[in-house]
């Protein structure tokens, strides 16, 4: 098999950029911590699992067999109340737990799907593990780590840090600031110290999710279940975890420490972080009136918004920052995206009929690119380029923005269609494809509802149509000196978002 291109990312924990080498050649083991169901996705998540699912695809397209874990979390994530996030889901539902935790699944699932995430290799859940997560407890407590309180069981931050100056390390922060930002939670009295956090928690007789162990009937700690899982499928060590930056303190320090304590390793040799996504400059707050659910900004039935976006415009949106940077949307900002992503699918359009119909002769000498062949990889090479330093959508996405202009001039006619060969063109256009939908993972729904109405290809064509008879139309009102009705024509369909373009071959048009 061949060796993969080298790819570089910065990993959070050794904050500092790194070239990334898979522990074994050619496969990578990838764990990203998946949601707590216990209500609907939220649309900041949503852009967490969208940027995962490029680094999924990214690996694949270099070249790596990729086992992809994420979790989905439906018992042990407790609010500062002590109550767990899935028994208030229930309670203000009026729903079993797993009612909740099953309506919840399906429809992040949903979701994803429309964003046209890929699905993981293996998607655990917490329920499903509860066996390993009390095995590991137990190999904690052994090492020294761990103490029983009135049958809940405490992992010893401050014995681990007798023996490790691991604590700390993920999320940059002095042990001393750490500990100040702990959470006191109401249901932990019986805990040593403020910082010592939850592997087992003792249920009362109200509690509907619990299990039986050595020290009680209770449920495992939150942070537990991504170091059993992860553990269990990808081992004691493997290549990259990911996840929201809120997680760094303290889902992702505990975990490392937990994995630490029972095996002697800290699991993940490198961490990747998305950054949150903002509404209107601000962090959003369904309290503060500044929240937006992903159905709404679908629908556009949101005073944030003036129109509906599409899931395919919603996801190039998230791909204009890089990961690892604040996101903030608006209304102007997913116009400006619409626009941007209908330039490059009427790219990839005009890309495929410029190349239809080119063949290559069996016995033909393969000529050398032209100059504007040389252009277009140049372009090519840059968009992967910039995927390989560290994920870079928005680069990538200019460098791609720049392929599709010289695409346009050359259908427009300001270059010469000759110097498209079927020698160099289609392979290269077959490249153009790959990193927009393999990579990106941006599919051409500009046919938009027509879909059911008869299948996207079908709908743009009946489109396509309809708009060349109107072009037809116009050309006709021009040849008789009729402007008035050619110009009529031309406004008319502008203000429906179909931009007519006049060039040296005749009239196109394009969606804006």
């Amino acid at each position: 098999m061949a060796t993969p291109p080298t790819l570089r990312l910065h990993d959070t924990r050794a904050d500092a950029t790194v070239e990334f080498e898979p522990l074994v050649p050619g496969r990578v083991g990838m764990y990203v911590c998946g949601p707590t169901v216990y209500s609907p996705a939220h649309l900041g998540n949503c852009r967490t699992f969208v940027s995962f699912d490029v680094v999924f695809r990214t690996l694949r397209y270099l070249g790596y067999k990729v086992r992809y874990v994420r979790n989905v979390t439906d018992v042990g994530h407790l609010l500062d109340d002590g109550e767990d996030r899935m028994a208030k889901g229930a309670r203000l539902q009026q729903l079993e737990p797993m009612e909740v935790a099953q309506i919840h699944t399906l429809g992040f699932h949903e979701m994803l799907a429309r964003l046209n995430c890929l699905p993981p290799s293996i998607e655990p859940r917490a329920t499903g593990h509860i066996p390993e997560q009390i095995e590991m407890i137990r190999e904690i407590v052994a090492n020294g780590l761990g103490y029983e309180a009135n049958g809940s069981v405490y992992f010893d931050v401050g014995a681990y840090l007798e023996r490790s100056d691991t604590y700390g390390s993920l999320s940059g922060r002095k042990v001393d600031d750490l500990f100040a930002e702990t959470r006191d939670l109401k249901a932990q009295g019986d805990k040593r110290h403020p910082a010592d956090f939850a592997l087992w928690m003792r249920a009362d007789d109200d509690v509907l999710q619990k299990w039986q162990s050595e020290w009680s009937t209770g449920f495992p700690g939150w942070h537990l279940e991504c170091s059993a899982m992860s553990r269990k499928y990808l081992g004691e060590t493997f290549d990259l975890h990911g996840g929201g930056a809120d997680l760094k303190f303290p889902h992702h320090e505990n975990e490392v420490a937990q994995n630490e304590a029972a095996c002697g390793h800290t699991g993940a040799r490198h961490w990747l972080h998305t950054n949150m996504l903002l509404l209107n400059g601000r962090k959003m707050s369904k309290s503060e009136g500044n929240s937006i659910s992903p159905e709404e900004l679908f629908t556009g039935d949101s005073e944030h918004v003036s129109q509906g976006y599409s899931p395919a415009v919603v996801r190039f949106f998230f791909l204009q920052a890089h990961y690892s940077s604040p996101l903030n949307m608006n209304d102007e900002a997913l116009a400006a995206a619409e626009r941007g992503y209908r330039r490059l699918m009427d790219a990839l359009g005009r890309g495929r009929e410029l190349a239809g119909g080119m063949t290559v002769g069996a016995d033909a000498a393969t000529p050398a690119p032209t100059r504007l062949e040389e252009e277009l990889s140049t372009k090519l090479q840059a968009a992967r380029g910039h995927l390989l330093d560290d994920f870079n959508t928005p680069r990538c996405v200019a460098s791609l923005f720049e392929l599709a202009g010289l695409i346009n001039a050359t259908y427009d006619g300001h270059r010469d269609r000759a110097e498209l060969t079927a020698a160099h063109f289609p392979a290269l256009l077959t490249e153009f494809e790959r990193i927009v939908g393999e990579v990106l993972g941006l599919p051409d729904d500009r046919a938009g509802a027509g879909a059911e109405a008869g299948g996207a290809d079908a709908a743009a064509e009946r489109v396509r149509g309809l708009v060349e008879l109107l072009i037809q139309l116009r050309a006709q009102s021009r040849a008789d000196r009729n402007y008035a009705m050619s110009d009529r024509i031309r406004d008319e369909l502008a203000g429906l978002g179909i931009e007519l373009q006049d060039g040296k071959e005749g009239t196109s048009f394009s969606l804006v």
